[in-house]
């Protein structure tokens, strides 16, 4: 982060000083949360939880190194060499802290949201930028309300282009983030099952990622996954332009000829309205051709060759806990796709695992969460899935997740087996893990479902 001044923090977020620390050229290095990693020079910013107060902290991150705190209430005392800021809402501020921050900056800023596939699509879209550009990517999936600011808070002068993921639990969310960042473009993935719990239906799914065009000039990008029959609904409706993507005719860039008989890559035909070329993706599963058309369509709207584009492609590394591939003992794979899970990242996942290499491939399934009460429907259609495959074996874990197991069941087609605990499903694993097997694990992320990973490679050590 570039410095700012105290005079630039009230300004920001429309604050009044207390204390007798005045001096507003005073300088600020660095904006945190966390009270455990202010850094010298630092503005701590105290948020509110339902379960806990930050404003607790407030004498901790100053004797930590913090120069100065936001708060929403008057203190009991104040320190001298420290200044205060009193705003009525402390999460509220650092956003527009956030905003005012990011206005400093002759910057490109992309939005990646979406309800499969964000963080997937934001490392992508990062790697092709960073061929030609200075180009800042969110952390992790540093996605909400708090992650958003402090993506934006690490911009400097060097930074040509950012690509920041949204995502969202409720409606507003987005709108809330896209007016924070005021993106220059936005992809979105495409419209699923996640937080239908929140949201109610796919629709209204499409209406809340679809805020991310109100932070948006008129002279904006949208890029937008042509496959996707709710996506295609925006056509003719929205301000920005809009420039397509996906496998289907229609689609200004578009994937023909893929060719997945590879173990750790795949091959492409992409089509542009600039030029046609092969590449190859350094990953594996269908899905990986929609981020890479959204990562080639933002490269070209943004001036890229199709050289530097197919270069940046090749530099792509998947986060941890997305469909990691890890090398066992006897030649078991696991697929560790643990991170999180929705009826479609399910199938895509349950896709890739049926092309895989192995002589035996067992899906290690857990509860997909927020999906209310279309949760036990939406298992039974992955469990059916299972069947459709052509999956060897089952092996459901969890509450939600005996509902895979009972559609699976009954297709009579796949050897099931479901387990309430991860606990009690290591005796299955020990029992149908055998050479040669590879093994997909995945739920959402409240299951933890990574320990079966690593008791995997317990049992069966490499070497």
């Amino acid at each position: 982060m570039e410095a700012m001044t105290l005079r630039e923090i009230l300004q920001a977020t429309g604050g009044t000083l207390l204390g007798t620390l005045v001096d507003l050229d005073t300088p600020v290095g660095s904006v945190d949360t966390d009270s455990r990693a202010m850094t010298e020079g630092a503005l701590f910013v105290p948020l509110v939880g339902e379960r806990f107060d930050g404003h607790a902290y407030i004498g901790k991150s100053l004797e930590n190194g913090a120069v100065g705190t936001l708060t929403d209430h008057e203190l009991a005392d104040y320190r001298p060499d420290k200044f205060y800021v009193l705003v009525p809402d402390t999460m509220l501020a650092l956003g527009d802290l956030a905003a005012y921050y990011r206005s400093k900056f002759d910057v490109k800023i992309i939005a990646v949201t979406g309800s499969v596939g964000k963080t997937t699509c934001k490392d992508m879209t990062a790697a092709v930028l960073s061929q030609k550009f200075r180009t800042l990517k969110t952390d992790g999936n540093f996605n909400n309300n708090i992650g958003v600011p402090k993506t934006l808070f690490r911009l400097s002068r060097e930074h040509q282009v950012a690509v920041v993921e949204m995502g969202m639990n409720h409606v507003g969310e987005i709108d809330y983030l896209t007016r924070i960042a005021r993106p220059d473009a936005a992809i979105i993935t495409n419209i699923g099952d996640a937080h239908i719990e929140n949201l109610g239906s796919r629709e209204n799914t499409l209406m809340a990622k679809a805020e991310v065009f109100h932070g948006m000039k008129a002279t904006g990008l949208a890029i937008l996954n042509g496959d996707d029959p709710l996506l295609r609904s925006l056509d003719g409706k929205l301000n920005q332009s809009i420039l397509w993507y996906g496998q289907n005719d229609g689609n200004d860039y578009q994937c023909k000829n893929l060719d997945e008989n590879f173990s750790d890559h795949m091959v492409m035909e992409t089509v542009t309205p600039h030029g046609t070329w092969q590449q190859t993706i350094p990953g594996i599963g269908r899905y990986m051709i929609y981020p890479t058309l959204a990562a080639a369509a933002v490269g070209q709207w943004l001036g890229m060759t199709q050289e530097e584009i197919a270069e940046g492609v090749l530099h792509f590394v998947n986060s941890k806990m997305r469909m990691d591939t890890v090398r066992c003992g006897d030649g078991v794979t696991v697929l560790n796709d643990t991170y999180n899970a929705n009826p479609q990242s399910m199938r895509a996942a349950l896709e890739v695992l049926s092309k895989f290499d192995g002589d035996y491939k067992v899906a290690v399934l857990g509860d997909m969460l927020e999906l209310g009460d279309l949760g036990p429907a939406l298992h039974e259609s992955v469990g059916k899935f299972v069947v459709s495959c052509g999956i060897d074996c089952l092996v459901a874990v969890g509450t939600l997740a005996e509902n895979i197991y009972n559609a699976a069941q009954a297709g009579g087609k796949v050897e099931c087996y479901y387990r309430p605990t991860k606990e009690e499903a290591k005796a299955v694993l020990d029992q149908v893990i055998r050479k040669n097997t590879t093994v997909l694990c995945k739920a959402s992320r409240g299951m933890a479902m990574e320990e079966l990973v690593e008791y995997i490679k317990e049992i069966r050590p490499e070497g």
